[in-house]
C-alpha cells in the first residue's frame, strides 16, 4: 500500500518500529557516503516529513517526534513539516543526542542506521542515552525502507571520463601522490567514501546524484598506488575501463564490506567526518588498526591547479553572460507582476542551457520573491510559487555544472517601478559593504576562514543585524558546489572548515546576506579564488582574492550615501571588468542594458 500522506507514513514507521522491538528511530538526511546532496533512493527524511532542505534530522518516538534543522531552514521547516505531528528543534542550540537524552524513557531501545551516521554521532548518542538507561541499537535494515514501498532504486547511470584537458593532472599522478603520503605515515591503505573524492581521484564523473556529477561507489586507495573501486559494473563503459587502467581493480559495490574484512593487522586510514560508522565497525571487527585521518584527497582537491583555474574562469564567463541575459529579461518582463518564481527559474535555466555545454544545475535554483526570499535555502514548488510583484525584492541564487567549472551566484533584484524603501536600500548596502570588505581582504599565510568572517558582517552588526548562515563555502571543479576543507563562517558552533587556513588555489563563495522574515531576503554572492599577493617590503607571505564571478549588481538597491569613496572605486572597477568579460558575448538590447548597469557609480568615485 502506498503512503499518500506524511501522517500515514509516520504511523506506518511507528508500526514497523514496534515490529522490530524499537522504541524510536533517528532519520538523518544522509547516504552511505555522508553526502550533502543525496540520490532519490536516500531521500528518507523528505519522504517521511515533507522537509525538502539539504540538511536535517528527524527523531521518531512512540508518542512524539521532532525535526532538527539549522538557522538556514527555520522558516522552511515550518512551511513544509506539519506541526501537529512534529516538534521543531534548532541546531546548534540543541542536538539530536541532547534531545534524546531528555525525551526517552528508561530502558528504551532507539534504532539508527549505521550506514547513515558518523562514528562521532554514534558516540554522542550512546552517551546521552546511557545516562537515561536507554540503548542505541544499530539496525541491519533501515525500517523506513520497509514501509517506503515505491522507493526508487539507486541510479545506474553510466560513468564518464573527466579528460585531462579539464582535470589538469592525471589520475595516475594523483594516486601516486596519495600513495606516497600513505607510505610516509606507515599506512597500508585509505578508505575513500566521499563521492566527489572518488570522482576527483579517478578523473571520472557520474550522474547518480542530482546537481553533483558523481557516481555511487566506494574506493580503497592502497599505499602501492593501486586502488580497488567498488561500483556497479554495468555503469562502466569500455572508455572508462581503458581510462582507469589495470592499477584500478573494479569490484561489485556489494563486495565492499567483505573487502574491509580482509584488513586484519593492517593500518587503514578512515575519515571520521566523511565515512559512516559502519565502515569503522567493519574494519575494527576484522582486526584492522583504524587510523582516524582526513580523507587524503580533500586538500589537493581544494587546491585547484592552473588548468582547473583557467577552466573555472572560462565557465564563469559563459555563466555570467547567461545570468546577465536573465537579469536583462527580468528587467523587461517582471515589471508587470505576471512573472512567477517557477517561470523565472525556468527562464534562467534556459539561458544557461543556451550558453553552451551545461551538464546540470549545481543546485536547485533558489528563486524567492518577497517573503520567500527570506527563507535562506528556499525551494520553490507549485504550492509556494509567488509572483514577482512590482515594488518588491526578488532573490535568485543559482549555479551551473560545466565540464570546466562549477558556478554559484546570488543576485538580489528590485522589481520596479518605483524606488526601493529606505530600509531595503540600507540593508542591501550593508550587505554590499561587507561583500566588498571581504573581496578586498589581504591576509597573511596561516589565516583561517573563520578569522575573515567578521569582515562581511561588521556593517550589519553595527546596526544590530546578522544572518544565520556561513559567509563562504568551498566550490569544486565540475564537482560539489559545497566543498571542503575551506570555509568562511563564525568559528563557533563546531562548524567544520572555519579553522582551516586559506591557501592559493582554493575557490570560495563570498555571500553575506540579510533576511527579514515575512518580508524579503538579500544576498550578494560571487565566487573568489585565493591568490598570492606581492606586497613591497612584506615580512611574510600574503594572500588575497581574485573575483571570479562577473555579473552586474543591482544599482537601484544601493544607498549611495553609505558607500565610501574606496567602496565606490571597487564597484566601478568590478563593473568595468563585468563589461569587459560579458559585454562581447551580448548584443542588441541586452548589451545596451549591461552598459547602463556597468556605468560608473557616482561618476568619479573620489568625489
Amino acid at each position: 500500500m502506498l503512503m499518500h500522506t506524511h501522517e500515514a507514513r509516520l504511523a506506518a514507521l511507528r508500526e514497523e518500529l514496534k515490529r522490530e522491538g524499537l522504541d524510536g528511530f533517528v532519520v538523518p538526511l544522509s547516504d552511505e557516503h555522508m553526502s550533502e546532496y543525496v540520490g532519490a533512493y536516500a531521500q528518507r527524511l523528505e519522504w517521511l516529513t515533507g522537509f525538502a532542505g539539504s540538511a536535517g534530522t528527524a527523531v521518531v518516538l512512540g508518542d512524539e517526534a521532532a525535526i532538527f534543522v539549522d538557522g538556514r531552514y527555520t522558516l522552511q521547516v515550518r512551511e513544509q513539516v506539519d506541526s501537529r505531528f512534529w516538534q521543531y528543534e534548532s541546531v546548534p542550540q540543541t542536538s539530536v543526542a541532547a534531545w534524546l537524552g531528555g525525551h526517552v524513557d528508561q530502558g528504551a531501545r532507539i534504532g539508527y542506521d549505521p550506514w547513515l551516521h558518523s562514528r562521532g554521532w554514534v558516540a554522542a548518542a550512546e552517551k546521552a542515552l546511557a545516562a537515561k538507561g536507554a540503548e542505541l541499537v544499530a539496525v541491519t535494515r533501515n525500517p523506513i525502507d520497509a514501509v517506503w514501498h515505491d522507493r526508487p532504486p539507486p541510479s545506474l547511470a553510466a560513468v564518464e571520463v573527466h579528460p585531462l584537458e579539464h582535470a589538469g593532472e592525471s589520475s595516475e599522478a594523483k594516486r601516486a601522490a596519495l600513495a606516497e603520503g600513505l607510505a610516509q605515515q606507515g599506512l597500508d591503505a585509505a578508505v575513500i567514501s566521499s563521492l566527489d573524492s572518488i570522482a576527483w581521484l579517478l578523473n571520472v564523473r557520474g550522474a547518480d546524484v542530482a546537481r553533483t556529477p558523481v557516481a555511487l561507489s566506494f574506493l580503497i586507495a592502497n599505499a602501492d598506488g593501486t586502488a580497488d573501486w567498488f561500483i556497479a559494473e554495468d555503469k562502466l563503459t569500455p572508455e572508462v575501463r581503458a581510462h582507469i587502467g589495470n592499477a584500478v581493480r573494479v569490484h561489485p559495490r556489494e563486495a565492499f564490506v567483505p573487502a574491509l574484512g580482509q584488513f586484519a593487522g593492517k593500518r587503514i586510514a578512515v575519515d571520521p567526518e566523511r565515512s559512516v560508522a559502519a565502515v569503522f565497525a567493519a574494519l575494527e571487527q576484522a582486526g584492522a588498526q583504524v587510523i582516524a585521518a582526513t580523507d587524503p584527497t580533500v586538500l589537493p582537491k581544494a587546491l585547484k591547479n592552473p588548468v582547473e583555474q583557467a577552466g573555472h574562469r572560462a565557465a564563469q564567463a559563459r555563466d555570467g553572460a547567461a545570468v546577465t541575459r536573465f537579469l536583462h529579461w527580468l528587467s523587461e518582463q517582471a515589471q508587470n507582476g505576471k512573472v512567477d518564481e517557477l517561470a523565472a527559474a525556468d527562464k534562467l535555466h534556459g539561458f544557461r542551457r543556451a550558453c553552451g555545454d551545461l551538464r546540470d544545475l549545481s543546485f536547485d535554483t533558489i528563486s524567492g520573491a518577497g517573503p520567500n526570499g527570506a527563507i535562506v535555502h528556499y525551494r520553490v514548488s507549485d504550492e509556494t510559487n509567488r509572483k514577482l510583484e512590482p515594488g518588491s525584492v526578488y532573490l535568485v541564487d543559482s549555479g551551473g555544472q560545466y565540464p570546466d567549472g562549477t558556478t554559484d551566484i546570488t543576485r538580489t533584484v528590485w522589481i520596479g517601478p518605483g524606488a526601493p524603501p529606505a530600509e531595503v536600500r540600507d540593508r542591501f548596502t550593508r550587505v554590499l559593504k561587507g561583500h566588498i570588505a571581504l573581496a578586498q581582504a589581504v591576509f597573511p599565510k596561516g589565516t583561517a576562514g573563520g578569522q575573515l568572517d567578521v569582515l562581511a558582517r561588521q556593517f550589519l552588526w553595527a546596526a544590530g543585524l546578522d544572518y544565520a548562515h556561513g559567509t563562504g563555502h568551498g566550490v569544486g571543479s565540475f564537482l560539489a558546489v559545497h566543498e571542503g576543507p575551506q570555509r568562511i563562517a563564525k568559528p563557533s558552533g563546531g562548524q567544520a572548515g572555519t579553522g582551516h587556513e586559506l591557501l592559493p588555489g582554493m575557490i570560495l563563495s563570498n555571500e553575506p546576506g540579510y533576511y527579514k522574515a515575512g518580508a524579503y531576503g538579500i544576498r550578494i554572492e560571487n565566487l573568489v579564488l585565493v591568490e598570492r599577493r606581492e606586497i613591497a617590503a612584506a615580512e611574510a607571505e600574503f594572500f588575497g582574492f581574485e573575483v571570479l564571478t562577473h555579473v552586474p549588481i543591482e544599482r537601484r538597491l544601493v544607498a549611495l550615501e553609505l558607500l565610501t569613496p574606496e567602496e565606490r572605486a571597487w564597484w566601478n572597477a568590478y563593473h568595468a571588468r563585468v563589461l569587459e568579460i560579458v559585454g562581447p558575448q551580448l548584443d542588441g538590447a541586452a548589451r545596451e542594458w549591461l552598459e547602463a548597469q556597468c556605468a560608473p557609480l557616482y561618476g568619479d568615485p573620489t568625489t
